[in-house]
């Protein structure tokens, strides 16, 4: 938990090349992830990432269960940061549920143990929000302009929307979340079998339950090592019983477990009654130990090829990307005309765009005609451009050739761009080919 949260609140103040580390800057239209810029024209590494982390959850289902809703899951661990909260300002359970009775008036005491705890939640769900919107508006710049209150308006909306989002679902939705909006848990029966380790109820030693002194031998009485004390579903935050076997409301965090172990220890029972087991260890009196040897089963093996398959295309993609991208597009007010009786004119808008974080020369050639020339709006040859780091250039240029040097009719032509950027000591040469036509009128 500690982990998720310091990398979530931690991340968007880390600094790469002067710029925020992780920003999805939505206005300019580009993702920036530490070293890597991707446009919209890269919105396939986004869909394999999402592919990628959609397997990856149906494989730590199937070996573990829900156990990204136990430990990881954001309802799950801003939850258990405001109970936190709720323990630490108004006591346990017991004091709780006097505090909230009716004998307790509402009196100068109780007004400010329920202000103290609303005061760091909303805190807390503030500094969670504003965190969110720093992935996708420069966290620094947001910072200032919240304490010049000069926030936009849907700035202010979604720091609202977000703050309000976490404290009434962290605060008073709670697992009321998770048994009835999370579709999670409504399909993760189908990702789970006897081998999958669950949060179980061992039934062969537990049963039949009943209370018993401590002093009695519960064998001779026909009892099983279960108390019947109910901690488990006491403890349990959606309100389970566990004792009743695997329901879809289970989020696997392990509560009843750390609970009924504590009660074992009381009654000088071996421990794990409840435990992180599998449905075939229990139908064949297995350890963990031997149970681990069924992990790697036919579904496990599917989901680890697919991931590793689609994880190498991911990385290959990646480091044989070309940085340098460019878009030639005709001008279709303006096909063709004849400048001066010399030179015949095609008019082009090229857009050249650099996702490298390295100041980016380009020289433009064109090709497939004889005595072809790249002219900028006042006429003057281009051969090159420069284009900043990570942005893009729209130039409009005119593609000209020599009166009566062809016949009538539409040629095939080719810009070629090269780009040539710096990395350090290392000169980097990036070429881009780009068709298009030329129409010589009659």
């Amino acid at each position: 938990m500690f982990a998720t949260q310091l990398l979530f609140y931690g991340l968007p103040w880390v600094s790469w090349n002067g710029r925020q580390a992780v920003l999805f800057d939505l206005i300019q239209r580009k993702f920036y992830i530490f070293g890597l810029v991707l446009w919209p024209q890269d919105v396939i590494y986004l869909t394999l990432l999402l592919i990628l982390s959609a397997l990856a959850l149906f494989l730590f289902t199937a070996i573990a269960g829900r156990l990204f809703c136990g430990y990881a899951c954001p309802q799950t661990v801003y939850t258990e940061i405001f109970m936190w909260i709720e323990r630490k300002v108004e006591g346990d359970r017991f004091a709780r549920i006097r505090l909230d009775g009716e004998e307790w008036p509402w009196g100068l005491r109780k007004w400010r143990l329920k202000i103290t705890k609303h005061f760091l939640w909303l805190l807390i769900a503030f500094w969670t929000g504003f965190t969110f919107i720093g992935y996708f508006t420069p966290i620094e710049t947001l910072a200032v302009a919240i304490l010049h209150l000069s926030l936009g308006p849907w700035q202010t909306f979604w720091l609202c929307f977000y703050s309000f989002a976490t404290w009434g679902n962290a605060g008073f939705m709670r697992e009321q979340v998770c048994k009835y909006m999370c579709p999670y848990a409504r399909f993760q029966s189908v990702m789970v079998d006897k081998d999958t380790f669950l949060v179980t109820y061992d039934k062969v030693r537990g049963e039949p339950r009943g209370s018993r002194s401590k002093s009695v031998d519960h064998e001779t009485l026909g009892l099983g090592d279960c108390v019947d004390c109910s901690i488990c579903v006491q403890v349990c935050p959606t309100g389970i019983d566990i004792r009743d076997g695997l329901q879809y409301m289970c989020i696997g965090c392990g509560a009843c477990i750390d609970a009924c172990d504590q009660v074992m220890e009381k009654v000088e029972y071996p421990k794990g009654l409840i435990r992180y087991t599998t449905e075939r260890a229990i139908e064949d009196k297995e350890t963990n130990q031997s149970a681990i040897r069924h992990i790697l089963r036919p579904r496990v093996l599917i989901y680890i090829a697919f991931i590793t398959v689609l994880t190498s295309a991911f990385m290959i993609s990646l480091v044989t990307r070309n940085p340098l991208r460019v878009d030639v597009m005709r001008d279709r007010g303006a096909l063709a005309r004849e400048v001066d009786g010399v030179r015949i004119e095609n008019i082009y808008r090229i857009q050249i765009m650099n996702a490298s974080e390295n100041n980016m020369n380009v020289e433009l050639k064109a090709s497939g005609l004889s005595d072809l020339r790249i002219l900028n709006s006042q006429g003057q040859v281009v051969t090159d451009v420069e284009v900043g780091p990570a942005s893009n250039l729209l130039i409009p240029v005119k593609v000209s050739t020599t009166v009566g040097a062809h016949e009538p009719g539409n040629y095939p032509i080719h810009f070629d761009v090269i780009g040539h950027e710096r990395s350090g000591n290392e000169l980097i040469t990036r070429t881009r080919d780009e068709k298009s036509s030329f129409i010589v009128p009659r």
